[in-house]
C-alpha cells in the first residue's frame, strides 16, 4: 500500500497548498491513504475544529500533532474528543485525547498510526521510547506509521534505530526543514529525519521573515504571524507491504503551489 505523509501544515497558507496540491499527489501516486501533522494549522499555532475539517476535506485521513496543539483554546475540547485527530501518546494520559489508533485505508487495510513528541529541548513528557513499546503490544496490525515530533536530529535518529523492524515508517516532524536522509533501515522501516513544512518558503520556517529577525536582533517576544508567499508542500511517499508492513520504498515529496 501507498502513504503520503504531509509535513506541518502552517497557518492559512499552508492549507491552501494543501488544498491546491494534496488531491492531486493522491491521485498521481494513487495513494491509498494521507496522514498530515496541523499542529500549526490554525494561525501558525494549534489546531480548531473548523480547520481540522477544512484538511479532512483536501484527503487527509489522520491528523498528528506536538506540543503546539493545545494552543488554540477553542479548539482543546475537539482535541480531546476528535477520533482522527491525535495528540502526542506520551502526555499524560489525563490531558484527553488520543494518541495513537487503527484506521482504514481507501482499500480497506488497517493502518496504525502513533504520534509521539520527543524530550529534548521540548516541554516535559513521559519516555516516548518506552510509550512506543507499550504501544505496539496493543496496536496489531502490520501497518503502523510513526510521527515523531521531536526537535533534537540525534533524538530522532534514535528513535528510528529503536523502531526499525518494529513499524513501516518513522517520519520525523517539528522543525519545518525537510531532510535528504530518507533511507530504508535494515530491519525494514523508513525513516527520515524531518518530513518538512507545507506553507510560505519566503519565511522562517512558515513566518514573516521581518518578525523572526527581529526577535533574533532583540530578544523581545513578538506575535509570530504565517508568511503568504512562495506556497509549497512537504512530505514523503512511503510504500509497505500490506502483509510484513515493512517498508518497500520512501520517495520526499516538494512541490510548489503555481
Amino acid at each position: 500500500m501507498r502513504i503520503i505523509f504531509v509535513g506541518d501544515v502552517v497557518g492559512r497558507p499552508g492549507r491552501k497548498a494543501l488544498k491546491g496540491l494534496l488531491p492531486g499527489l493522491i491521485k498521481f501516486y494513487g495513494a491509498d491513504f494521507c496522514i498530515a501533522n496541523g499542529e500549526n494549522a490554525a494561525g501558525g499555532k494549534g489546531i480548531t475544529q473548523k480547520v481540522a475539517e477544512e484538511m479532512f476535506s483536501c484527503g487527509v485521513d489522520v491528523l498528528t500533532s506536538g506540543n503546539h496543539i493545545w494552543d488554540r483554546k477553542e479548539g482543546i475540547s475537539y482535541v480531546q474528543s476528535a477520533s482522527n485527530l491525535l495528540r502526542p501518546a506520551n502526555y499524560p494520559p489525563d490531558v484527553g485525547g488520543i494518541g495513537y489508533g487503527v484506521f482504514r485505508s481507501r482499500s480497506g487495510v488497517p493502518v496504525g498510526v502513533i504520534n509521539l513528541q520527543g524530550r529534548t529541548f521540548m516541554p516535559a513528557t513521559d519516555c516516548p521510547f518506552r510509550t512506543a513499546l507499550r504501544i505496539l503490544e496493543e496496536v496489531d496490525v502490520p501497518v503502523k506509521v510513526v510521527d515523531f515530533h521531536a526537535e533534537a536530529t540525534s533524538e530522532k535518529v534514535a528513535m528510528g534505530w529503536f523502531l526499525d523492524g518494529k513499524v513501516g515508517a518513522v517520519v520525523g516532524t517539528h522543525t519545518h526543514v525537510q531532510t535528504a536522509d530518507e533511507r530504508i533501515l535494515p530491519g525494514g522501516t523508513a525513516y527520515i529525519t524531518d518530513v518538512g513544512m507545507t506553507g510560505a518558503m519566503d519565511s522562517v520556517i512558515g513566518f514573516k521573515k521581518e518578525v523572526a529577525l527581529r526577535r533574533f536582533l532583540t530578544q523581545l517576544p513578538m506575535r509570530y504571524e504565517p508568511a503568504e508567499e512562495d506556497l509549497w508542500l512537504c512530505g514523503v511517499v512511503v510504500d509497505l507491504d500490506e502483509g510484513t508492513g515493512r517498508a518497500l520504498k520512501i520517495l520526499r515529496l516538494r512541490e510548489k503551489l503555481r
